[in-house]
């Protein structure tokens, strides 16, 4: 097997982010998802990195860069992570997040943040592995009428 290339996502990556979080949720992906991966080709404050081995993509990530928002004058935010279920456990997504807080501290990020739901064990144990821990922030909800 080739090592792991990292390298920014662009649109010809887009069905290889489909077949991948399909292969991940088990369900079809929605097209306005897709419409939102596609934002994060060649945007300022949105970042789309994908991973290859061997010419075939495993893995990508998307960040955002949010200016004065949620109390904090410049944050990064690590949106979504989705590695190839076969892939799983090889450190994918583990070099596309310090490949994307490598390119947010480049654009004066310091503090990157994410939100998981505390019943997802397999994402808190990667969060905490890549080194997140708890927030200062309390996430709240509110649903439609």
């Amino acid at each position: 097997m080739g090592a792991l290339q990292l390298r920014p996502l662009s649109k010809k990556d887009l069905p290889d982010v489909e077949r991948i979080q399909a292969h991940v949720t088990r369900q079809p992906v929605p097209q306005p998802w897709m419409d939102m991966v596609a934002e994060h080709v060649d945007q300022q404050h949105r970042i789309g990195l994908v991973a290859e081995q061997d010419g075939d993509v495993v893995g990508f990530i998307l960040g955002e860069i949010k200016i004065g928002g949620f109390g904090t004058e410049l944050s990064g935010w690590l949106e979504l992570v989705g590695v190839d279920p076969d892939q799983m456990g090889a450190g994918v997504g583990a070099s596309l997040a310090a490949e994307l807080f490598a390119e947010l501290g480049r654009r004066g990020v310091q503090e990157v943040l994410t939100a998981v739901r505390w019943d997802r064990g397999d994402m808190l144990a990667f969060f905490k592995k890549v080194g997140f821990d708890q927030s200062p922030f309390i996430n709240l909800h509110r649903r439609g009428d």
